[in-house]
């Protein structure tokens, strides 16, 4: 495909206001599209991305000696380095990129039914509910999402919850090479904001919640929100079907933003006589799982939930929703329900081999909602104390970690405040942020952590951290590691280190617990 053919799709604001280029008839043939120099291929179009740690525009020498034949850049770069290669200037290249990379792939999302799912929390989860369904209806089905990409036995992790445009086209493609007839993706808030979905049109947008999370990013939560509705408002089909957890106080306005994008709405609620399409009628909840009775528009729905916690329920019925806003039959969600694998690092429970082991649940909660969330269903599952190691990430919201602190102090018994992943900021830092919401409890140096009832001890190793949870456990004990979940690595300072809380208690809990 010729460069121009490629610039053609791009609307005037993101149009070229300027070129680099030897020859001014240059269009030459693209054969692959990279934004990673590392990767150019002969024939690449390599597009410069400015990011937060770095800068693809420092690096187009080096895509050019790898062999691209042209340069979509923000900044011209040096004519000299070019040679007779072209150089677009946009205003905006990620931007810029989405519909380059969506005319390149052939527009795969038409030949697909894109099922998308946005909230703060609990949008992987209700992921993983409906490929689950839709796998048990005959359907074809592919997952992109926080933990991983995965379709037609691929499993590929995942890099960002909603992959770069053009990552996300070339998988799209694929996914229809491989005869992909539905699509469950995970769409984040920085997704739609940076354009990372144009070309997609979802024939169901869902929406769990909305809860304070990256104001690093959105700056407050007006405009979060307001990230989150494009998907609703600019990013569905005609007639397409919104499900909205009606739960949520921020639900009136995702049900207006779908209105204002032609959509129907279909509503779910945990209330039995709330005026919802989709409802919860009764609940019991266990560590093993939940046994479920929902009310649906053909009727009420006994299901049998495998995933753990009460904050299920929540993404149940969103899941609920979306089956029944694709016409599945009853007899396929319950089954796809009960069929539903363990979504990794969510509500997970590792296991000890001895009896005397204590229980420890591993989950992915990195925002004062889902720490709330996680640890209200963890208490009425302990039988002893309720111990929470946890930590907040480096480079990120710093208004959350007092307040995810909070809910720790709130719930736990014994509670030890650790690293998570901190990135390029100072992890002592960050500690003292998370120590000015832990005032609720005694602050107790932590060899003194074994012999009391209550309290919490900062050690910011995190390996150390968790292995002191574990031995000083009794068996009806609950151990809680909130924050890294299905994460097998921690980043400190630009390292990206291994490690996997759960490996990390397996480890703890072959040498015993506290008995």
């Amino acid at each position: 495909m010729r460069l121009s053919s490629l610039l053609a799709v791009l609307p005037q604001k993101l149009a070229p206001r300027a070129w680099v280029r030897s020859d001014p008839a240059a269009d030459p043939l693209i054969r692959g599209i990279s934004y990673d120099s590392r990767r150019v291929a002969p024939g690449d179009l390599f597009i410069a991305l400015a990011g937060a740690v770095s800068d693809g525009h420092d690096y187009v020498t080096r895509a050019v000696t790898m062999g691209a034949a042209a340069v979509l850049a923000e900044r011209p770069p040096d004519a000299a380095v070019l040679g007779d290669r072209p150089a677009a200037i946009v205003p905006d290249s990620r931007r810029a990129m989405a519909p380059i990379a969506v005319r390149f792939f052939g527009e795969p999302a038409k030949d697909l039914t894109l099922i998308g799912v946005t909230g703060t929390n609990g949008k992987t989860s209700t992921a993983y509910l409906v490929e689950s369904i839709l796998a048990q209806a005959g359907l074809r089905t592919g997952l992109i999402g926080t933990v991983e990409i995965r379709y037609a036995g691929e499993r590929i992790p995942a890099v960002n919850t909603t992959p770069e445009s053009l990552d996300l086209q070339r998988t799209l493609r694929s996914m229809c090479t491989e005869n992909v007839e539905a699509v469950v993706m995970e769409v984040s808030s920085h997704g739609l904001e940076l354009g990372r979905v144009s070309g997609c049109h979802f024939r169901v947008a869902a929406f769990t919640n909305l809860t304070q999370d990256h104001l690093d990013f959105h700056g407050d939560m007006q405009a979060y929100a307001a990230s989150k509705a494009l998907l609703f408002r600019e990013r569905m089909v005609p007639g397409g079907q919104a499900v909205v957890n009606i739960d949520d106080a921020s639900a009136d306005s995702f049900i207006a933003a779908a209105r204002d994008g032609g959509a129907r709405v279909l509503r779910c609620s945990g209330e039995k006589a709330a005026e919802a399409e989709v409802r919860l009628l009764e609940a019991d909840v266990r560590l093993e799982g939940s046994r479920v009775r929902v009310v649906l528009p053909s009727g009420p729905l006994a299901l049998q939930l495998p995933l753990v916690g009460d904050f299920n329920l929540e993404n149940l019925l969103v899941a609920c929703g979306i089956a029944e806003a694709l016409d599945v039959e009853p007899r396929h969600i319950a089954a796809g329900v009960a069929a539903c694998p363990q979504v990794p690092g969510r509500m997970e429970v590792v296991k000890g081999t001895g009896q005397s082991s204590p229980t420890v649940i591993v989950d992915y909660a990195h925002t004062p909602d889902a720490v709330e969330k996680l640890l209200g269903a963890a208490r009425p599952l302990c039988r002893g104390r309720l111990v929470t190691v946890f930590g907040c990430g480096g480079d990120r919201d710093r208004a959350k970690r007092p307040l995810m602190a909070e809910a720790v102090a709130r719930s736990s018994d014994l509670a030890i405040a650790t690293n998570d992943n901190p990135r390029t900021e100072d992890p002592d830092r960050i500690l003292q942020d998370v120590e000015r919401g832990l005032a609720a409890l005694e602050r107790i140096d932590p060899d003194e952590l074994e012999a009391r009832e209550s309290g919490y001890a900062v050690i910011p190793d995190r390996r150390e951290a968790i292995a002191r949870a574990i031995a000083l456990a009794r068996p009806e004990d609950t151990v809680v590691l909130a924050g890294k979940g299905h994460e097998d690595y921690q980043i400190i300072g630009r390292e990206k280190l291994p490690f996997d809380d759960r490996s990390e208690a397996r480890t703890a809990l072959s040498r015993g617990g506290n008995s």
